[in-house]
């Protein structure tokens, strides 16, 4: 298996810039059509758990769409093959001083294009010296 074949990287690369700028827009029919839509796929959020498309795409219809704007982080995507990737990014948002967001995604090759089949949100304290400086909480 290639891991980061560079084809297949940019091509994730890109979904991930399109799921983005789709997030922070609130464009929730791009942020739907970029999940897999099935039974099966999984949404933790900050503060919700999402079993299946259906509970996914009632979130994303019903969240305000203000104050989503965000800075990335340590961005890091990986492939593996050529229809299997994931992709980790931290993230700030200016209304939440000293806090740092988590996001992770596993994305999948589907005959109609990269889905998300599942993500993970978080948030934490950002503790001085970690977070986005990509420094551990974890001893070496």
């Amino acid at each position: 298996m290639i891991i980061d074949d560079p084809a297949v990287k940019a091509e994730v690369e890109g979904v991930f810039a399109t799921y983005e700028a789709a997030l922070v827009s609130n464009d929730v029919a791009t942020l739907e059509r970029l999940f897999h839509d099935d039974p099966r796929t999984i949404r933790y959020g900050a503060a919700e758990n999402l079993y299946g498309m259906d509970a996914i795409r009632a979130f994303r219809r019903a969240r305000p769409s203000q104050g989503l704007a965000r800075d990335l982080a340590r961005t890091v995507i990986t492939t593996f093959g050529r229809d299997c990737a994931v992709a980790m990014t931290l993230f700030r948002r200016e209304g939440a001083p000293g806090r740092v967001g988590r996001q992770s995604q596993t994305w999948l090759r589907f005959p109609d294009g990269w889905k998300v089949v599942a993500a993970h949100v978080s948030v934490i304290d950002d503790a001085p010296g970690e977070g986005a400086s990509g420094a551990s909480r974890a001893p070496p």
